[in-house]
């Protein structure tokens, strides 16, 4: 009898360590980003500080593995960013990739990881396509989408009156799908598009786009860049009076960060759409005041997206016991998504998370009553609501 409770024990022991397995001997969580161009203020530094935030509030192990975080700047530039992601997955044994922001980076990325059978947590990019047509078995895309961003935000504006618009975009994937998403809303609801412009990522001088969109009489100036771009676009636009003669500013893609750089005199009443906000209650305050403390800066919902997607896999290795990858997206897929900014999300077979969305508008200055107060939610959106329905989607995972 000994000797079978022996044996027993054994076995259990043998089957133990075979299940809880980590390739390498550690999960390696490679954050892609943007250190030093026009996406810089909304990811960055900040989104590598909230990589790290995750780890530390999930332990510094999984399955009795250390849990590493490297860096890399893709500088805004897609043959830099795949070669990274490439060194890594050939010599530096990373395990999942985390932000890319920059939709056309991502859509490469996003490609690679499939073909390396990896992981990508994608928080930094827009592009609905990522989800829809391009659909993956390997790729979260964790934070928000340009169907999302559009929707929400031209439903209220239109309500509001806002039936014209004009687009000042920028002439890469991700503005021209942002442009794209939103124009069929705004169609749908009975408005109009008047025209647009595109312009060049990391552009400077918005007079001459500016002055069109005045010319065009527009009720509402769609600003479907990001970054810099939307700091710039914005700013100059109040400059040339387009809020004084009437016209509603909308910034379709924007962040606290933006709203910082431009100021509220600038951007007050600008409606935007946002996945979470520093302000929301005492858990989202006491973790933004911490993220505060090592950047200097309130969370954009870039950074917190950063923040829940590694948090959800870390949870979803330990789930699953082992990191391998078709495993672990089998997991993320399964658990529901809890953090200090998401709750009772879920990852659909498309890879898109459906979480809440806000409706929010720029406070004016007298509203705001501390330092980085500067949203009103307007209304919550439920994610059901926010994304794409499965009956509209192109990707082939979904069982329709």
């Amino acid at each position: 009898m000994k000797v079978y409770l022996v044996a027993c024990a054994i076995l259990a022991s043998l089957s133990s360590g075979a299940s809880a397995q980590v390739s390498d001997d550690a999960v390696r969580i490679g954050v892609l980003t943007d250190l030093s161009s026009w996406g810089r203020d909304n990811s960055g530094p900040g989104s590598v500080e909230a990589a790290r935030m995750a780890v530390e509030e999930f332990g510094p192990t999984v399955l009795g593995k250390p849990i590493q975080i490297i860096s890399a700047d893709h500088q805004m530039k897609t043959d830099v960013g795949v070669q990274i992601v490439r060194d890594w997955f050939d010599n530096g044994k990373v395990d999942a990739v985390v932000d890319i922001p920059n939709s056309g980076i991502a859509i490469a990325v996003h490609n690679m990881v499939k073909e390396r059978n990896k992981i990508a947590l994608l928080s930094g990019p827009g592009a609905s396509s990522l989800t829809d047509e391009l659909c993956s078995p390997n790729t979260i895309h964790f934070t928000y989408d340009t169907y999302a961003l559009s929707k929400v935000t031209a439903s209220a504006v239109i309500k509001e009156g806002g039936k014209s618009w004009f687009f000042i975009t920028a002439d890469y994937a991700f503005g021209q799908q942002l442009e794209k998403d939103a124009t069929r809303f705004i169609k749908e609801l009975g408005g109009t598009v008047l025209g647009g412009v595109r312009h060049p990522t990391n552009t400077a001088d918005f007079s001459s786009f500016a002055l069109q969109a005045q010319s065009s009489k527009a009720d509402v100036v769609a600003f479907a860049n990001a970054g810099q771009d939307t700091d710039n676009s914005i700013k100059q636009s109040g400059e040339f009076g387009l809020v004084k003669g009437g016209q509603k500013l909308v910034g379709l893609l924007m962040f606290d960060t933006d709203v910082h750089a431009i100021g509220l005199d600038a951007a007050q009443g600008t409606y935007m759409t946002t996945a979470s906000y520093w302000n929301m209650d005492d858990n989202t305050r006491a973790w933004s005041k911490r993220f505060f403390a090592r950047t200097n800066v309130m969370p954009t919902m870039i950074q917190t997206g950063v923040y829940g997607s590694v948090l959800h896999y870390l949870k979803a290795i330990q789930a699953a016991g082992t990191d391998d990858p078709t495993k672990v997206m089998a997991k993320m897929r399964e658990m529901p998504i809890e953090d200090v900014f998401v709750h009772g999300g879920k990852l659909r077979e498309d890879g898109r998370v459906i979480r809440d969305m806000y409706l929010a508008r720029v406070k004016k200055p007298s509203e705001s009553k501390e330092p980085w107060d500067y949203l009103e939610i307007v209304k919550t959106v439920k994610g059901e609501d926010a994304y794409r329905p499965v009956a509209e989607s192109k990707c082939p995972l979904l069982k329709k």
